[in-house]
């Protein structure tokens, strides 16, 4: 299997990173799949990353499925995941390969409501990036990048050895996992114990390690979604972030949002994780706390206690 004719849809922060590896890469067809204003605004300016304009082709979600897919990535913000399913409907051929960035534990699931699950390949993204005056900032050789592998295998089929591939050629790091599911699920555990109560006190990463009123609100947090990840059939894994796993500085999305005045991805962390404790009975009070907190926040950026 050959992956050549790459989409994304999606050309923010996570997006961005493979804007700035696929884009002009020999050999592959890549473009974005945008339409309307949207379309216009990405065929206009292009987009900015480490102060490079990239300029990527941009299909409509017809012109795309015309062209044909083999690999579709999915990069939106979750709030915008289901004004996108259409797209995704749309440009989904019979062998093309589904990848959802986002970094919750049910896309893949609000996903495949609208084509065969056997296309979706599980995937995860670790990346730190900024916008800063309309230009995506990382650094591409700290970044993680992309984890993925099958639901429910631990041996690389055909399709993951071709994402390999491809993403080598594109200088991409990606890593196959054996237990892609639990991995989400780690994954899912740091958003929710280093971001959000970050983005509630307004500090920055090293308070988790020089705090213990920070880190014990990160441990009561880890507690939670652990036990919901166990209801859930997924045993985590410990925190593995370390003092150095980022300069001290590091202000990661949530709280980047808020700087930005702009809506955060809350429903995607603690709002998924309330929704599956109920199902399963846990009670989860710092998770509901970090909800209504951060949704206070974004109220507060949008005017409504001016009084």
């Amino acid at each position: 299997m050959e992956i050549k004719h790459t989409a994304l849809i999606g050309a923010g922060a996570v997006g961005g990173y493979f804007i700035y590896g696929l884009t002009d890469l020999e050999g592959t067809d890549f473009f974005l799949i945008a339409e309307g204003e949207r379309k216009e605004r990405l065929l206009r300016d292009g987009v900015w990353i480490n102060g490079k304009q990239y300029r990527p082709c941009v299909l409509d979600p017809a012109e795309a499925s015309e062209r044909g897919v083999d690999l579709l990535l999915i990069a939106t913000k979750y709030s915008g995941l289901f004004s996108v399913l259409p797209a995704i409907q749309k440009a989904t051929g019979p062998d093309t390969i589904v990848m959802s960035l986002m970094n919750g534990i049910d896309s893949e699931e609000i996903i495949g409501s609208v084509i065969d699950p056997s296309h979706i390949v599980y995937s995860l993204m670790r990346i730190v990036s900024a916008r800063k005056d309309g230009n995506i900032v990382f650094d591409p050789d700290r970044t993680p990048g992309v984890f993925y592998g099958e639901k429910g295998s631990s041996e690389p089929s055909e399709r993951i050895l071709a994402i390999r591939d491809l993403l080598a050629c594109a200088g991409l790091h990606g890593h196959i996992m054996e237990d892609i599911l639990t991995d989400q699920w780690d994954k899912y555990a740091l958003n929710i114990c280093y971001n959000l109560p970050q983005a509630v006190l307004a500090t920055p990463f090293r308070s988790y390690f020089d705090s213990e009123h920070v880190a014990f609100i990160r441990d009561a947090l880890y507690r939670e979604v652990s036990a919901v990840a166990q209801a859930n059939g997924i045993h985590l894994h410990p925190l593995s972030n370390t003092k150095d796993s980022w300069p001290p500085t590091v202000r990661f999305s949530t709280l980047q949002d808020l700087d930005a005045g702009r809506r955060t991805e809350i429903d995607m962390f603690t709002g998924v994780l309330m929704k599956k404790a109920k199902e399963a009975g846990i009670p989860v009070p710092f998770a509901e706390y970090t909800y209504h907190a951060i949704k206070a926040l974004e109220e507060k950026n949008e005017g409504k206690f001016n009084y």
